[in-house]
């Protein structure tokens, strides 16, 4: 297959493109607070319309509010490849995850229309809605929906902090589409991604070849006690939720421990109590809980070593410990002959390289179990990311942009 490594994007007008959208929902220390389906976020996706259409783009908006942008092939038999990520961030997000995936996607489109090329395949530009996972849980809802492993309905029940459904925010931020998008009318994905953790800079390496995922399981935890005067009620009567939440926080983070040495982590994120006042006792937790390996087979039994000591810990804390609901990704190994194409295209500019699996998660993920997908991560600075100080310099990304050109277009041109 004939290289075209001499055609590159123009990296100044995407470093433009993304100090734009950095523009859209700035936080005082210069990062992100984009919230799926907010206002900032409702500005963002608009923008991003106006730039796809004027790099003559169609546009499509599904019932989750997805966006496609699609710029046509000449072969009308041809799936379009997706090419994208996400633009919503973290509630003291920073201003390159996600959003360098999907507007490095746009400017492949610019390029190639610079550069009068045509391609056999279509090429879609792709923003799912609500990856962060920041306003409404589960995370990563358009792709999920996208790939049937969530029903819309399920979806726009999805509430957040304050009362409001996805439903509608939908509605209220005009992005509940009426077309019907689906994986079926694709042929692949590729998504380029800040690495998020510090391996590439580290190491002092340029490309990211991500060859698959690591296994995911998240769950919320409901623990009831009984509520009561902190002062006069006895020891021995007390039935402390918050108690039985410490338990269940230990026991979770030792599991994590006990697989560390093969790359496992498990993490409690978030305690809600209730009344959640001076004087007492907690009669209710709500916790939310996340555990991660490299072998999906392990990360099913990190989940299983947890549930099997809940009798034990109800009973250390004389509270009753319920896990409510649960949801999983990743766990998969992309598409070999899409990651090859990673691969070779860094080959060919003579990039360093690091093959490795995806510890965080990505709408890829989702997609990969019904497409062909790859990943490619840019290295970040010092590995820091869902944090306003979260950086890369324009030498941090221009090899990954290089390499997903080079990548889609080979997938493209494809006979």
């Amino acid at each position: 297959m004939s290289r075209q490594t001499n055609i590159r994007p123009d990296i100044s007008r995407l470093w433009s493109t993304l100090m734009r959208s950095a523009e859209i929902g700035t936080t005082p220390k210069g990062g992100l607070k984009r919230l799926a389906l907010s206002d900032e976020d409702a500005i963002m996706r608009q923008q991003f319309i106006d730039w796809c259409e004027q790099a003559g783009c169609t546009i499509r908006i599904d019932p989750i509010g997805n966006i496609f942008a699609e710029r046509a092939g000449t072969d009308s038999d041809a799936k379009p490849i997706l090419v994208g990520s996400h633009l919503d961030t973290q509630a003291r997000g920073g201003r390159f995850d996600g959003i360098l995936g999907v507007l490095a996607g746009l400017e492949i489109v610019r390029t190639l229309n610079d550069h009068n090329l045509a391609t056999r395949h279509p090429i879609t530009v792709v923003n799912w809605t609500n990856e962060e996972g920041a306003r409404f849980e589960p995370p990563m809802i358009g792709s999920a929906v996208f790939t049937k492993q969530k029903s819309p309905d399920f979806a726009y029940s999805r509430l957040d902090k304050d009362g409001i459904s996805l439903g509608e925010a939908l509605r209220k931020t005009g992005f509940k589409g009426e077309e019907i998008v689906s994986a079926d009318q694709f042929d692949s994905l590729f998504e380029l991604h800040i690495e998020q953790g510090p391996r590439l800079d580290d190491a002092k390496l340029q490309v990211g070849v991500v060859t698959g995922a690591f296994g995911v399981r998240g769950f919320v935890i409901e623990i009831f006690g009984e509520t009561g005067h902190v002062g006069p009620t006895p020891m021995p009567a007390r039935r402390n939720a918050l108690v039985g939440a410490a338990h269940v926080t230990l026991a979770i983070d030792a599991i994590g421990w006990a697989h560390h040495e093969t790359g496992g982590k498990s993490t409690t994120m978030r305690i809600r109590a209730e009344p959640n006042l001076l004087g007492a006792l907690p009669d209710y937790v709500e916790m939310t809980c996340d555990m991660r390996h490299p072998e999906e087979a392990v990360v099913i039994d990190m989940l299983g070593a947890f549930k099997t000591q809940i009798p034990e810990l109800e009973a250390r804390s004389r509270c009753r410990i319920v896990v409510k609901e649960g949801w999983s990704y990743g766990g998969m190994r992309f598409d070999a002959e899409c990651v090859d194409l990673v691969r070779t295209s860094a080959k060919d500019f003579g990039y360093s390289t690091l093959e490795l699996l995806t510890e965080a998660g990505h709408d890829a993920m989702h997609v990969a179990d019904y497409l062909p997908t790859a990943m490619i991560f840019t290295p970040c600075e010092g590995g820091l990311s869902h944090n306003e100080a979260e950086n890369v310099t324009l030498a941090d990304i221009e090899p990954g942009v290089n390499v997903l050109l080079q990548a889609v277009l080979r997938r493209a041109n494809r006979v």
